[in-house]
């Protein structure tokens, strides 16, 4: 490890409004988020690069229907 880097704790975190969980089949440690979604992804590692592509295309979806939910006002950050 390059000496420059430093290790940060989960508490050193900024507090964050929206926290999302790719699924994969991977644990993620817990960040305290007005609002979390799991989208339970399957991981393509070791697929096809078709599979890659499909699986950043799901995200990109989420993402803009993420954005559109935010903007309708039907998740509330404001809690």
């Amino acid at each position: 490890m390059n000496e420059c880097h430093t290790f940060k704790l989960l508490d050193d975190i900024p507090k964050i409004h929206i926290a999302i969980k790719m699924g994969c089949n991977v644990i993620c440690p817990f960040l305290p988020a007005k609002h979390t979604e799991d989208w339970g992804l399957e991981d393509p590692t070791g697929k096809s690069d078709e599979e890659f592509i499909n699986t950043a295309k799901i995200i990109e979806d989420r993402i803009k229907d993420l954005a559109n939910r935010i903007k309708n006002k039907q998740i509330d950050l404001d809690k």
